[in-house]
């Protein structure tokens, strides 16, 4: 969190950040608190994320009080569920039957679906998950869905289970309908709860 956000105030930084960067670390998120606190409502999935897991390396501890407003909460969470299909179709086009490429965008993705998965369920009243496998199992109990293959994508992610002996066009063939499945039913329960 910066006061100053300005482009010389990030040029200063611009040494110390090129090393973080050739670490193989993420560039860091620069935001003012003034915007921090103005863009809660849009960035609700990954405030009340930051807030439920986070460290305070250096300096003020600016989550523990920011105040998250939800009222936008199931519009981000139905626009990244819908977003993210769109994006994995995209992918899978782009894949071109390529293995190596089809295997890489399914383990990207599962993050990513998991993390919504999990705010679905904040949505429909469930309590907050810790992991990914629950927040699979519990969303596949309320919705009604096959968690198979992302069960077994959790597997393979996990080196408990090898993927050469999975076919992969199977495994994405379900995954990507099981997805659509969710969104849809997602959609139509958050609606009907408004």
């Amino acid at each position: 969190m910066l006061h100053d956000t300005s482009f010389a105030q990030l040029a200063k930084m611009m040494p110390a950040l090129a090393s973080w960067t050739a670490q193989k670390n993420r560039t860091p998120l620069i935001m003012g608190m003034d915007e921090l606190r103005r863009s809660a409502d849009v960035f609700s999935i990954e405030l009340l994320d930051m807030q439920h897991s986070y460290r305070v390396l250096y300096g003020e501890d600016v989550l523990s009080t920011l105040v998250i407003p939800t009222r936008f909460h199931r519009v981000q969470l139905e626009y990244e569920l819908r977003e993210k299909v769109i994006l994995l179709r995209q992918g899978l086009i782009a894949a071109s039957g390529d293995t190596t490429r089809m295997w890489e965008l399914l383990l990207r993705s599962l993050p990513a679906f998991a993390t919504l998965f999990r705010h679905a369920l904040l949505e429909l009243g469930e309590p907050a998950t810790s992991s990914k496998r629950e927040a699979v199992e519990k969303l596949a109990a309320k919705v009604g869905f096959d968690s198979s293959a992302f069960l077994q994508l959790l597997d393979i992610r996990e080196r408990k289970s090898d993927p050469k002996a999975v076919d992969v066009n199977d495994l994405f063939a379900r995954y990507l309908k099981e997805i659509e499945q969710v969104t849809a039913a997602v959609d139509r329960m958050l609606d009907s709860a408004a």
